[in-house]
């Protein structure tokens, strides 16, 4: 059992303490319009760790987070785990109803809020919401021109008054993490300070972040991708995090080649955003590595084309805090480019069959289990809930489909409920996608399943090409030549983008709506 006390620091206090002493010049957290160093994010830090105190806010106490990517986001988590409180990030893209729901939920006492993120106005959506009535929101604190009056203002929030010594402990929760509900509200995945921080540090390291490097995250720091792999990872490595309100390809390149970049952070759609930009190739960049969760095809065009020849793969999800498994740029391209990854220190991996009660065998694909330090206390108030979860012997049921080879390296498959059956065939849409991408002129591509009468689903792939010079009916035949007949799409349209159907924060497709797109579609027919 690996030892974690001795591997890295524990808590958020640590964290940021240990880079401030090391690194306390090289610059923290950067923008588009501002840089803070490690030396004086702690002394943000201090001080707001001192306002929150004079607030009646101590070990336990729910604090929300609705701001954009950037150093105030950073300096309150921070605080807030030092408090001994538990940070509650609101995602910026919700609706007044789920923003309700999440601070009703959590109870939150204390809520800092930007008056706006890019163009939702969440000042007024806070008078819609009437926070008054919230019996546990005691106090409101607005960033920004407009503050109602029910809130106050940030700089009368701030406090010079000396803080109390730190709180937070290893095992104290420190992040209520919302995950997105698309049949049911959203559930709240509670994950403490030595799962997130021994996370970001394994994470950091195989992805090979050191002191001085400059790591470019654009992942919404109310996701886990942002706060634990982004914030906290660049914080445990003393690495400069690039960062921008929302990912726009263009100017995600702009900052990659000003800011000199080491490294970046993505998923399949950032990476082939990038990759494919018109502008690219004009870039200078000088990226060394990355962390992309993407398909094999994918993760070798960022080698080969973004000059990241370090970037690695990885795998996790919310309720692991969120990273289970990694590839690490010290090993062979090859390796790395093929998705496969291995299972972090401290962390077990099973793999249950689909469809019997048995553990399956090298090679074979099925549910995956995952046991250890980085899997979440549970979900807050839900004791149900948490025991379908996780079972008597701590193993969480993933709902993930994957499998482990020979060696015992963990490659990721697919989504249990994205799986289509073909007839008796089990088909991972990633699969098809990553053939597809492998056509020159598919910029990106999506595919679900729809109904069929014979054999019961069948693959429908959405793809957006880099140019008109091809037909749906020349990509069905080239994609016939490379997989199997039942992988084949049965049918398969060329869109212009994603955006219309259903993008998340993270950038990543919609799945459900793009399901419910395709059915129309067939209706219509």
């Amino acid at each position: 059992m690996t030892d974690l006390r001795t591997a890295c620091p524990l808590t958020t206090h640590e964290v940021l303490a240990r880079a401030a002493l090391l690194a306390a010049d090289v610059e923290a957290v950067v923008t588009a319009t501002e840089r803070v160093t490690y030396g004086e994010l702690a002394t943000r830090v201090t001080r707001i760790r001192a306002g929150l105190a004079a607030a009646g806010i101590g070990r336990g106490d729910r604090v929300g987070i609705c701001l954009g990517n950037g150093p105030d986001w950073v300096a309150l988590f921070h605080a807030i785990g030092a408090a001994g409180a538990v940070a509650v990030p609101v995602n910026t893209r919700f609706t007044a109803d789920e923003v309700r729901y999440t601070l009703e939920h959590a109870q939150v006492r204390t809520l800092f809020v930007a008056s706006r993120v890019l163009n939702v106005d969440f000042a007024s959506m806070l008078r819609e919401i009437g926070v008054e009535s919230l019996p546990a929101l005691e106090k409101v604190v607005v960033l920004g021109d407009d503050v109602p009056s029910f809130a106050s203002s940030w700089d009368e929030f701030l406090s010079d008054s000396v803080a109390p010594p730190p709180a937070g402990s290893p095992d104290d929760v420190l992040l209520v993490q919302y995950t997105s509900g698309t049949t049911s509200r959203p559930k709240g995945v509670l994950l403490t300070h030595r799962s997130m921080c021994a996370d970001a540090f394994f994470s950091g390291a195989r992805m090979g972040l050191r002191p001085g490097d400059r790591f470019h995250s654009a992942r919404p720091f109310f996701h886990v991708a942002g706060s634990t792999l982004s914030v906290l990872a660049s914080a445990q490595h003393a690495t400069t995090l690039v960062t921008m309100p929302k990912f726009e390809p263009e100017e995600a390149l702009r900052l990659l080649e000003a800011e000199r970049c080491t490294h970046f952070s993505g998923n399949d759609t950032i990476a082939l955003l990038l990759l494919n930009h018109p502008s690219r190739a004009q870039r200078r960049l000088a990226l060394r590595g990355a962390w992309v969760a993407a398909s094999p095809t994918v993760i070798r065009r960022v080698i080969d084309e973004l000059g990241a020849h370090e970037c690695v793969a990885g795998y996790g999800l919310s309720e692991a805090s969120p990273n289970v498994a990694q590839s690490a740029w010290w090993e062979p391209a090859e390796i790395r480019a093929s998705g496969a990854m291995a299972v972090q220190p401290g962390v077990e991996v099973r793999i249950r069959a689909l469809d019997a009660d048995r553990d399956c065998g090298p090679g074979e694909p099925g549910v995956v289990l995952v046991r250890g330090w980085n899997v979440m206390a549970g979900y807050l108030d839900d004791p149900v809930k948490t025991a379908e979860t996780i079972d008597a012997d701590g193993w969480l049921s993933t709902g993930d489909v994957g499998l482990l080879d020979s060696s015992g390296r963990f490659h990721f498959t697919g989504r249990t409920k994205d799986i289509i059956r073909v007839g008796g065939e089990n088909v991972a849409p990633a699969d098809i996608e990553d053939t597809l991408h492998r056509h020159p002129l598919v910029r990106q591509a999506a595919v679900v399943g729809v109904p069929d009468a014979r054999l019961v689903e069948v693959p429908f792939a959405f793809v957006v090409l880099t140019s008109p010079e091809v037909t749906e009916a020349e990509l069905l035949g080239w994609a016939r030549a490379r997989m199997a007949g039942f992988k084949v799409p049965r049918h398969l349209r060329i869109v212009d983008g994603f955006e219309s159907i259903g993008m998340t924060a993270s950038s990543k497709v919609q799945k459900n709506r793009l399901a419910a797109h395709a059915r129309s579609l067939l209706e219509e027919a």
